[in-house]
């Protein structure tokens, strides 16, 4: 199969709630925008508890988002829909229900 051309590496934080998701460090994900993160505010947002947890390889865009003390907080800039199926899910999308169930117990 060929790559797709909508797809775009990025790296991902050591220790990240992501990069266990994935099981490494490096990604490769499908974008269908042209919408970015600016990451002149990266400080402010960081000082509150944001992590940048998966930046793009030059290091200039920001690809995922977390807040590492919620019970799942995390944001993507790319479609995980498009590499998911029912019966094989995406790690993202499996990961967000595994947290729903264990939460659910909580309540």
């Amino acid at each position: 199969m060929a790559p797709c051309a909508w797809a775009y590496p990025a790296t991902l934080r050591a220790q990240s709630r992501i990069a266990g998701i994935y099981g490494g460090a490096e990604i490769s994900e499908r974008h269908r925008h042209r919408y970015e993160v600016n990451v002149g505010y990266r400080e402010r947002l960081e000082a509150t508890g944001l992590r940048f947890a998966g930046m793009s390889p030059d290091g200039l865009l920001p690809e995922t988002i977390e807040y590492p003390d919620h019970p799942w907080f995390i944001g993507v800039q790319y479609h995980p829909e498009l590499k998911s199926k029912p019966f094989e899910p995406h790690p993202l999308f499996a990961s967000f229900i595994q947290a729903a169930v264990a939460h659910s117990r909580l309540v």
